[in-house]
């Protein structure tokens, strides 16, 4: 139901609706000075960092080792497209430690995940 929270044009729907507060209370103190402008101000900017610091950590999650091994284990078996693709949706999916626990053969989550991440990398739609 809320599998719209993970798009990455989520993300910059938010940071575009942050900045324009900010934007907005800027002007409105640039115009009036009034320190309470100032104050929307910080809280945007101290309620941005709230809420999309998450979404930006869990890109951060894995290392370059980690993102290198499993690009090589995946490119034994699979095109450098199919594993771009899949490889971003991982690191967005999964951190690393949960990546390594899941048994791929035998985990139906695992394999619905596959299969989503297969029809969003390889959709023919515009977006």
């Amino acid at each position: 139901m809320f599998d719209f929270l993970d798009s990455d044009w989520f993300i910059i729907g938010l940071e575009i609706v942050f900045l324009a507060f900010i934007g907005y209370d800027a002007y409105k103190y640039y115009v009036t000075r009034k320190k309470e402008y100032l104050v929307n101000i910080v809280l945007a900017i101290g309620f941005a960092i709230w809420v999309l610091a998450p979404f930006y950590t869990k890109y951060h999650d894995w290392n370059e080792d980690q993102r290198e091994e499993l690009r090589v284990s995946c490119l034994s078996e699979h095109n450098q497209s199919y594993c771009a693709c899949m490889d971003n949706m991982m690191y967005k999916a999964y951190e690393f430690e949960d990546y390594k626990k899941i048994d791929k053969a035998n985990d139906e989550k695992y394999k619905v995940f596959i299969q989503d991440s297969l029809d969003e990398c390889f959709d023919d739609s515009w977006f």
